[in-house]
């Protein structure tokens, strides 16, 4: 098992790329199901979650080519409707093989999937918005069984925003009979590009980034050449490691109209973020305000981002509260944190962040992905060596970080533990 190593107190300085959206090129990769014949997706990344979608992508029948940042996808010989539990259990977005799988071949069998250990997220929404558009669902030994002779359009309302519900009933859809209206849709970027990608194939949809999608079902899609939008989670995450460290950072390649909660929450901190030309110059301050944050759906506050922020909180000299309205259990880094020095009391779905303690190097455990980058921005905060274990969950959603934050003059490297 492999730990990354951490000696923490030198400020972050130069120029960073961001790598493509994981959770864009995720179902947009999906989505070559929905089509015969040669996709081309630019800008994705190599990450641990993209390479387990591949796999499942072949296991479902299609070629998978991969040169570098380009993945092409051929899913005209589709032969199995069934994602195993071996590669669903390791990844929760594995589950979006549901409404392709059923649009294209009228059939799906989909192990319940896995993912990170952040609290609840069940797919009722998903098998609801499935059962509305005219799928027959039952669960059998752990597995989602999903059959449909035809689809037809539907009105479906969203209890609760949900990202992937989102994603999964759209892509169903866009081959299904009639209109589809998808109320309490998810708004979030990679939603739009999803949508984006779609009808480039030829879907014919209304609404993306709005809460009311329209979907209006076609008969066939065509194979497209399509490139992936930037992380925006990445993006924050150094934003942040520039804040922790009173550093100066140019970031390029990112979206900054993606960004605009994480921007305004940044710049009450006292840290100037400016949009460059090709991207956006972030620039720490020696005293750090303390302000309160509350997650939210797009275009609120990533949950994404609550780990990463948390830690810059810890530097201040003042108190702020912490509010996660998406998932119950996301607080499972702050113990980690403690052991680093910082002051944190967690009540329910709220944390009370009192700063002025400084951090000291330790030994931490990550437990899920944002927590992994919020233990590193830590221990490039921190006084002394952090060593941050269990890093595979950070290599599912950010590529070579610790190989980009050297460049920026972080003293970390990757070793085995």
């Amino acid at each position: 098992m492999e730990k990354i190593v951490i000696e923490g107190g030198h400020r972050l300085e130069g120029t960073v790329a961001v790598s493509g959206a994981k959770n864009a090129a995720l179902p947009i990769l999906v989505s070559s199901l929905l089509t015969e014949g040669w996709n081309t997706f630019h800008n994705v990344p190599d990450l641990k979650d993209i390479r387990t979608i591949k796999r499942l992508l072949i296991d479902l029948g299609a070629n998978v080519e991969t040169s570098q940042s380009v993945v092409k996808v051929d899913a005209g010989g589709l032969n199995s409707y069934e994602a195993p539990y071996d590669l669903v259990r390791t990844m929760r977005a594995s589950v979006l093989v549901l409404g392709p799988l059923l649009a294209r071949l009228g059939g799906a069998r989909v192990s319940l999937p896995g993912g990170c250990a952040i609290g609840a997220r069940p797919i009722n929404l998903h098998l609801n918005g499935l059962e509305e558009l005219g799928a027959s669902i039952s669960l059998e030994h752990g597995y989602i069984e999903a059959q449909a002779r035809s689809l037809k359009g539907a009105e479906i309302y969203f209890d609760v925003v949900t990202v992937t519900g989102t994603e999964n009933i759209m892509m169903a859809a866009v081959l299904a009979e009639g209109l589809t209206t998808l109320r309490n849709a998810a708004r979030e970027p990679e939603v739009v590009a999803l949508a984006e990608a779609l009808n480039r194939m030829g879907a014919r949809i209304t609404g993306a980034g709005t809460p009311v999608i329209k979907i209006r079902g076609v008969k066939t899609l065509k194979p497209i050449s399509f490139t992936i939008i930037p992380d925006r989670i990445e993006t924050g995450t150094f934003m942040v490691a520039a804040g922790v460290t009173r550093g100066n950072i140019k970031i390029v390649g990112c979206e900054p109209n993606h960004l605009g909660a994480m921007i305004n929450k940044l710049q009450q901190t006292g840290i100037t973020v400016e949009e460059e030309t090709d991207g956006l110059r972030v620039v720490g301050t020696e005293t750090i305000s303390s302000v309160d944050v509350k997650t939210l759906p797009y275009p609120g506050f990533p949950t994404d981002m609550q780990a990463q922020f948390m830690v810059l909180m810890c530097l201040t000299n003042g108190l702020s509260v912490v509010s996660e309205t998406i998932f119950e259990n996301r607080f499972i880094h702050v113990s980690e944190l403690q052991r680093m020095g910082a002051d944190i009391t967690v009540s329910g779905t709220t944390a009370v962040v009192r700063g002025g303690r400084r951090l000291t190097g330790a030994p931490v455990m990550a437990t899920d992905l944002r927590a992994s980058a919020s233990l590193i921005l830590a221990g490039l905060a921190a006084e002394g060596t952090t060593e941050v274990s269990r890093v595979y969950h950070i290599d599912r959603g950010y590529e070579c970080i610790e190989k980009k934050l050297a460049q920026l003059g972080g003293h970390l490297w990757r070793t085995r533990a």
